[in-house]
């Protein structure tokens, strides 16, 4: 054992005796975990998500600020992430492009390059992950008498790619099971909330919309990744945020459905009106091994979203809610524990961001990389209004 690492579980072990809280607990694992092997032989392994808003007012800005490995918002999120050192890590809000080049250049050139003192994390698989974000729709989804817009676009967006998502791993995608649902169509999911004008009664979309439109704001996507001898699927989504609407709360309806999807897809191969971008019907495999990961923007407790729809996933009884808490979520909302994931300005946390494992996987222990204020770490955060979130599992051999 290296001095490091036995200097750390003696402090913790005082630590947990003395009866300091869980939360710092967390904190001390988060920032003194080692880098792992590559085999796994009932070791544990980290799941992470983070929103890292790496988005910018047209297409390439993000690509171009990223090169050259000195943009400090992105070593700021680096630091982060290397603090944290996931095995598999889902990012949401970094553009996208088709050769991957955004996703490759905040790898290559910040994450595999040791930021703040911290060493430098490898992932040799990667997946810039397709999204509706600013795809032109060439229908007049808002009623303003435009089809070129942003809010035109099957995911808002005012470039395509922009908000995408990616993930980096240190294990293997297996991408010829990789199943996308950017295409799904809203209305084929049964019983959908189609929105409503509530003076009317009037449908917000058309006929003609309603039929076309697109259920995913960015993408739906079940990510097999290859573990040891086993195969855990990452079930990654962003639904829109359930405002920046009127009365109709179309974004809202969204936002549910967006989520209620994980329920359905859930629900195992006899959800055959889940059909993905390749024609293949059904939900997730029974008995497989899952994590879903993401930006959902909904608050079970608080907020403008539906709360239905992650209150319902929250309780699913083929999955964990871990609820991890933090110490800098405790020090803003004055809360002994406090669940929040992103801080949107003064009294506006919430907790938005999961990762929610199967209950096949054994949880060792979860956390929010929010440091205290008084934390020379906690300049970090402000690259981003969301913390990461993070899962340790461990998956029997």
């Amino acid at each position: 054992m290296n001095f490091r690492l036995m200097r750390f579980q003696v402090i913790t072990a005082l630590l947990l005796i003395s009866g300091c809280s869980t939360l710092l607990h967390q904190e001390l694992l988060a920032q003194n975990r080692t880098q792992p092997q590559d085999e796994v032989g009932g070791e544990a392994i980290r799941i992470a998500t983070f929103n890292a808003s790496l988005y910018g007012k047209q297409a390439g800005q993000v690509l171009s600020r990223l090169r050259g490995g000195k943009n400090q918002k992105a070593i700021h999120l680096a630091s982060i992430v290397q603090s944290v050192r996931p095995d598999i890590l889902l990012i949401n809000e970094i553009d996208y492009d088709t050769e991957g080049k955004t996703v490759d250049t905040f790898g290559d050139e910040y994450l595999e390059i040791g930021q703040n003192g911290l060493n430098a994390i490898q992932y040799p698989y990667r997946f810039a992950i397709p999204s509706n974000t600013g795809q032109p729709s060439m229908l007049d989804l808002d009623g303003n008498g435009k089809s070129t817009d942003a809010n035109d676009a099957w995911g808002y967006g005012v470039y395509p790619g922009q908000y995408a998502m990616a993930v980096y791993s240190r294990f293997p995608i297996v991408k010829s099971k990789l199943r996308t649902f950017q295409h799904y169509r809203w209305s084929q999911l049964p019983n959908a909330l189609r929105p409503t004008f509530p003076e009317t009664g009037k449908s917000y979309y058309t006929d003609k919309v309603w039929k076309q439109l697109r259920l995913s704001s960015k993408n739906h996507t079940d990510i097999p990744i290859q573990v040891g001898k086993q195969v855990v699927h990452l079930l990654a989504s962003h639904p829109t945020p359930p405002v920046f609407d009127g009365a109709d709360d179309h974004n809202g309806c969204r936002n549910h459905d967006e989520i209620r999807f994980w329920t359905d897809y859930l629900a195992g191969p006899s959800s055959t009106y889940l059909v993905d971008d390749k024609g293949k019907a059904g939900g997730l495999p029974d008995q497989a091994l899952f994590v879903i990961a993401g930006d959902l923007n909904s608050d079970p407790e608080s907020g403008d979203s539906r709360r239905s729809a992650i209150q319902a996933l929250l309780k699913n009884n083929k999955l964990l809610d871990s609820k991890p808490a933090s110490i800098g979520a405790s020090e803003l909302t004055g809360q002994e524990t406090a669940h929040a994931t992103a801080s949107f300005g003064k009294g506006r946390q919430m907790r938005i961001d999961y990762v929610l494992p199967s209950r096949e996987l054994t949880l060792q222990d979860t956390g929010v990389f929010w440091p205290s204020r008084k934390d020379q770490q906690s300049q970090w955060i402000g690259a981003t209004d969301h913390r990461m979130v993070w899962i340790e599992v461990e998956l029997c051999p």
